[in-house]
């Protein structure tokens, strides 16, 4: 059994929250990326049409790096045609302008950039400081703006680093006011260790507002380490976010951050949202499917608490 029991979860709508969330499905690139194991393109792109399948309408498509350091997407090329039609947006990450032109020959229209709140995970992730890094994406940003594409900003660490422990307010604002003016119409706030808690969130929700970038520019990408990943985003939705980035299956960690874990599955989110009354346009029951599906083809059980519930596997 992959759906839900009839009139389950019950809509019981709470004061203060957004009617719709627009889910940002992450994945088949975030997801994909840490496997040890190269998934096959044809699955990667089938995975990706049976996201599409069950209603979820921002699927992150892959990212253009090189080979070397992501081997896992190293089919970029191969595998974007095959879902460019797929959905209505289909996001793909871009590390610099040799990413960016592969992208938009391609025909992609909506480009993500990777920054980070700190110098260690900069460092770690880009080889460059932080503001070496925010130089090398200006071009990107506006090349891409220049082609009409819609351009995200992905933010790691803003919750707290492993090397360099908490993250002052201040510094994550900073890097977001930098990826705001240089053009990005989106924000994700990326808790990559999954050690943020509802008040931090909604601090630092409440600290970028006062730097005048406003809530609905602003997306949520929580990590489930300590399984704060739910909490996390209800904090964000009573604060007026309406973008979530979450992983089909609870796919995903992260490559260069050993303690992070998989992220906020997209079947755990839908199951709340739901149960608030909240529209997502996602099909429960053929998203579950979806990743009992990819779980076979990963040779794993999700970890999804709601797959696993569901599907009646533990």
């Amino acid at each position: 059994m992959t759906t839900p029991e009839p009139g389950l979860p019950m809509a019981v709508p709470a004061e203060g929250l957004p009617r719709k969330v627009r889910i940002h499905e992450v994945g088949a690139r975030d997801g994909l990326q840490n496997e040890k194991a190269t998934v096959p393109t044809e699955i990667k792109a089938e995975f990706i049409h049976r996201l599409a399948a069950a209603g979820l309408t921002t699927i992150e498509a892959t990212s253009f790096v090189h080979p070397k350091w992501v081997p896992q997407l190293a089919d970029a090329e191969q595998l974007f045609p095959l879902v460019r039609e797929t959905a209505p947006h289909l996001p793909v990450l871009v590390p610099n302008e040799r990413g960016l032109d592969r992208a938009l020959d391609l025909g992609a229209t909506r480009i993500a950039v990777f920054a980070s709140a700190t110098e260690s995970f900069a460092k770690a992730n880009l080889n460059r400081t932080v503001d070496e890094a925010l130089a090398m994406f200006e071009p990107v940003v506006a090349r891409a703006k220049a082609q009409d594409a819609h351009v995200r900003g992905y933010l790691s660490m803003c919750f707290g680093d492993p090397w360099e422990g908490p993250v002052p307010l201040p510094q994550v604002v900073r890097v977001c006011r930098a990826l705001r003016d240089m053009g990005c119409d989106e924000l994700s706030l990326g808790d990559t260790i999954g050690v943020a808690t509802p008040g931090h969130v909604t601090a630092l929700l409440t600290a970028l507002n006062e730097e005048n970038i406003p809530t609905p520019s602003l997306g949520v990408h929580f990590h489930d380490t300590y399984g704060q990943a739910l909490s996390n985003t209800l904090a964000a939705l009573q604060h007026g976010v309406t973008t979530v980035d979450a992983s089909a299956g609870g796919l995903g960690g992260c490559p260069y951050a050993k303690s992070a874990t998989g992220n906020l599955a997209t079947e755990d989110l839908v199951w709340m949202l739901t149960g608030l009354g909240i529209d997502t346009g996602v099909d429960l029951g053929l998203l579950t499917a979806t990743s009992v599906w990819m779980a076979g083809q990963l040779g794993r059980p999700s970890p999804s608490r709601t797959v696993r519930a569901l599907s009646h596997k533990e």
